[in-house]
C-alpha cells in the first residue's frame, strides 16, 4: 500500500509528462485495483454494512473493473458466518430476559437472513404476527471499526479507480454515525416514525417495531422481492417501478417524515407484490423538521431549465460562494447541459452509462476549473447539505444499478421545495 501511496505522490507532482505519464498512470490505476480487491477479501469484522455502502458508488467504477467490483461486494454481503444456535439464544436472553420465549409463539433458530451488523431470524409472535428478528453479531463494534480504519488506509487506493467518489469522506461519515447504527433502540425509534408516516400510503411498506432492545428488534415480517433480484434478474417494469418508489421514498419523507433515510444501498429496498416499495435498515437516519430546503429546489429548477444565469445568483444570493471568488459559467454548463439533454419531458433513464458520463464530465471540469472548485462552499446556516447530496448521489447510483427509466422530473416537481417558480403550480 505504501508503494502505491508513494507512486501517486510522485504522478501528482508532475515528474512523469506524455505518453509516460499516461503509461504510468494506466499502470497505478490498475495496481491500486488490486490493491482495493485484495483488501475488501480480507475484511471480516462488518464487511458486509461496508459492501452495502460501497455498493451505491458502483456505477462510477471505470467498465473494465466492474464485474471485479460488483464480485468483490457480492462475497462482502453475503460472507457473514451464521451465530450459533446456542450464542443466538444467550443474545435474546442479555437483551429481551430470560423469559424471552414467552414472548414468541415459535421462533426458528437458523437464520434466514445477513443483515448488516447482524443476523435475521423468522418467528411468530406472542399475538400470532411473523416476525423478523434482528440479532446484532457479539463484538460487531470492534470488528466494524477494525474494517473501516483498515478501508480509511485504503482510500487513497480506492481514489486513483474511483476517481470521481470521495471515498474517504463516505467512510468518515460511516464512522461518525456507527454509534447510532449499533444501537437498535436507535434504529427502532426512527422506524416508528417512518412505519406510522407511511402507514396508508399505497406506495410503500415499511415494517412496524413490536420490540427492541440494544442489540435486538423485532419487527413484522416483510414478503417481498430484495432489489438485489431485481437488480439482477427483474423485469423491465419491475425496475423502473422500483427505481421510481425508491426516488419517491427519498424526496417525499422530510415532508412527511420530519427525516431521511440515509442509508441507500439495494440491501435496504425490497418490492412487493402489490408493486410497494418494502424499506428497512433505519440506523442511519438525520431529522430534517424543517423538509428539504427549498433553495435546493430553486437550484433544480434553473439547470432543468438551463438558466445559467438565474443559476448562479442563486448559488451567490444562497453563501454558496465564498466571499472574493467567482464562479465561471462554462464549466457549470459544461456538466449540467449533458444532463439535461437526457429528459425527454419528465422522462429520464438512469443508467450506469449515464452516470460514468457525467463522472468522467465532472472530473474534467474539475480539473479545468480550480477557480471553481475553490469557490464553492455550504453555507452554514444548511449543515446537513453534504449529508443530503451524498443521500441523493447514492439514490441515483441504485437507480443506474436498476437501469431504471421513467417520470423522475415530475417527482422532483411534486415533492422539492422551491422547484415550482412563485406563482406556478406544484
Amino acid at each position: 500500500m505504501g508503494i502505491v501511496a508513494r507512486r501517486v505522490a510522485a504522478t501528482g507532482k508532475g515528474i512523469f509528462t506524455g505518453a509516460e505519464r499516461g503509461e504510468i498512470d494506466d499502470a497505478l490505476v490498475d495496481k491500486a485495483a488490486d490493491e482495493v480487491f485484495r483488501v475488501l477479501g480480507e475484511l471480516k469484522g462488518g464487511a458486509m454494512k461496508l459492501g452495502q455502502a460501497l455498493s451505491v458508488a458502483e456505477a462510477a467504477v471505470p467498465p473494465r473493473f466492474s464485474d471485479r467490483y460488483r464480485e468483490a461486494l457480492t462475497r462482502l454481503q453475503s460472507q457473514a458466518p451464521p451465530m450459533p444456535a446456542q450464542q443466538v439464544h444467550r443474545v435474546l436472553a442479555e437483551q429481551l430476559g430470560t423469559r424471552w420465549r414467552d414472548r414468541f409463539t415459535s421462533f426458528d433458530s437458523e437464520a434466514v437472513a445477513a443483515a448488516s451488523i447482524g443476523q435475521v431470524h423468522r418467528a411468530v409472535w406472542a399475538d400470532g404476527r411473523a416476525v423478523a428478528v434482528k440479532i446484532q453479531y457479539p463484538g460487531a463494534d470492534v470488528a466494524l471499526m477494525s474494517d473501516l480504519k483498515m478501508l480509511q488506509m485504503l482510500s487513497g487506493a480506492f481514489g486513483m479507480f474511483m476517481p470521481g467518489v470521495d471515498v474517504r469522506a463516505l467512510i468518515g461519515e460511516f464512522v461518525d454515525r456507527t454509534a447510532e447504527e449499533l444501537d437498535y433502540r436507535i434504529e427502532g425509534d426512527h422506524q416508528r416514525r417512518f412505519a406510522r408516516a407511511y402507514a396508508a400510503d399505497p406506495h410503500f411498506f415499511v415494517p412496524r417495531v413490536i420490540a427492541s432492545a440494544p442489540k435486538v428488534m423485532v419487527t413484522e415480517w416483510m414478503e417481498a422481492t430484495p432489489l438485489s433480484t431485481i437488480i439482477a434478474s427483474g423485469t423491465a417494469a419491475q425496475r423502473n417501478r422500483a427505481g421510481l418508489r425508491l426516488a419517491e421514498f427519498a424526496l417525499s419523507s422530510p415532508e412527511k417524515v420530519g427525516y431521511l433515510h440515509c442509508d441507500p444501498h439495494p440491501g435496504n429496498y425490497q418490492l412487493l407484490d402489490d408493486g410497494r416499495l418494502g424499506v428497512i435498515d433505519f440506523g442511519a437516519a438525520i431529522a430534517v423538521p424543517e423538509g428539504l430546503p427549498p433553495v435546493v429546489g430553486e437550484l433544480a429548477r434553473h439547470a432543468v431549465a438551463e438558466d445559467y444565469d438565474r443559476l448562479l445568483d442563486c448559488l451567490r444570493d444562497n453563501d454558496f460562494v465564498r466571499a472574493g471568488h467567482r464562479l465561471e459559467l462554462d464549466p457549470i454548463t459544461r456538466l449540467v447541459t449533458p444532463l439535461v439533454a437526457q429528459f425527454d419531458g419528465d422522462r429520464v433513464h438512469i443508467s450506469r452509462e449515464l452516470l460514468q458520463g457525467h463522472m468522467a464530465r465532472a472530473m474534467d471540469v474539475k480539473n479545468m476549473s480550480m477557480n471553481n472548485t475553490l469557490a464553492v462552499r455550504m453555507p452554514e446556516d444548511l449543515p446537513d447539505m453534504v449529508m443530503l447530496g451524498r443521500v441523493f448521489a447514492g439514490i441515483i447510483g441504485v437507480c443506474a444499478q436498476l437501469d431504471a427509466d421513467g417520470p423522475f422530473l415530475a417527482l422532483v416537481r411534486r415533492w422539492l421545495p422551491g422547484y415550482a417558480a412563485a406563482g406556478e403550480a406544484a
